[in-house]
């Protein structure tokens, strides 16, 4: 079924990257005005090449879209997609007072950061998002989305039903599986259930999650396990065989972002993605000793101020 066009919308894409420049180069491509907010470098390649996606799902094409080293006049949205080690300072280039009333959509790993923004930003104006996608950053401003999927998840527990009832088909009018969801903690615990394990385990394995799966599967079903506990007390379903099916479904090859980084020499979001799964079970006096050890393991390699 074909989404119905609704007015165009002014997109602001903070952290232009594998992710944030998947969804600004589809927006951009279905009409959308979309402006682009990062680092000098990255504003002055975009100014001159524009944003290039290549991808067997959506073709391969190149937008023009505008560029700044910050928020220069109101949006409608603004897509947060940088790494939860960037966040504090990445948000110093979108000032509420010019972001007016637009909705923040972060596309953040792990559960912490939605706090941050109603802090900084109105509460009802954040709505919380997901993606499952597989998209690396090839070059500054092209982006190479290799999976075969490209799915959305909203919710938000503080901002009106209008709000994503006018998102949702915007980004699905752009080629994007959208789903809305009814309650956001829900749907942050249920993506760490996945998560977690994927990236702890490939990044201290330094495996893709074909080897993980057949080579660690006792330890892989016992992480599992740890996280879907703490989701459950969270508040969250914590359903350990979809978790487990979804795992066995992903491509073979397939490689998580903190194993990436890890390997590049770029900071790790471990305690966006590992450390809030200690904390919480320690809350809830849940033990999780096998992630509990990997998370530490991650930290004593590739560093401890990695965030």
């Amino acid at each position: 079924m074909v989404a119905v066009r609704q007015s165009l919308l002014r997109v602001a894409v903070l952290g232009p990257g594998a992710i944030g420049g998947l969804l600004a180069g589809l927006l951009a491509r279905d009409g959308h005005r979309v402006v682009c907010i990062g680092r000098q470098a990255t504003v002055d390649a975009l100014r001159e090449h524009g944003l290039t996606v290549r991808s067997n799902l959506f073709g391969e094409f190149t937008v023009p879209v505008e560029a700044h080293t910050d928020l220069r006049e109101s949006v409608d949205v603004c897509l947060v997609a940088t790494k939860a080690t960037s966040l504090e300072s990445a948000l110093t280039r979108v000032p509420p007072s010019v972001l007016g009333k637009g909705l923040i959509v972060p596309f953040l790993n792990g559960i912490e950061h939605v706090a941050l923004l109603r802090k900084r930003y109105p509460a009802d104006s954040v709505v919380p998002a997901t993606i499952r996608a597989e998209s690396v950053l090839s070059t500054t401003g092209v982006i190479l989305h290799t999976s075969p999927f490209a799915s959305v998840e909203l919710a938000s527990n503080e901002a009106a039903s209008g709000h994503i009832a006018t998102l949702a088909p915007q980004l699905t009018h752009s080629g994007i599986e959208v789903n809305v969801r009814d309650d956001e903690t829900a749907m942050l615990w249920g993506k760490l259930c996945f998560l977690a394990p994927l990236a702890l385990l490939t990044t201290v394995k330094q495996a893709p999650v074909g080897n993980v799966r057949e080579e660690w599967r006792n330890e892989l079903i016992a992480l599992v396990a740890e996280v879907a506990s703490v989701a459950r007390a969270e508040g969250a379903l914590g359903d350990e065989r979809s978790v487990l099916e979804l795992l066995d479904q992903v491509p073979a090859s397939m490689q998580s972002s903190m194993q990436k980084d890890a390997v590049a020499g770029r900071p790790v979001e471990i305690d966006a993605i590992g450390g809030v799964v200690v904390r919480a079970a320690a809350r809830h006096g849940i033990a999780v000793p096998v992630t509990a050890l990997l998370v530490e393991e991650v930290r004593s390699r590739y560093g401890r101020s990695a965030g």
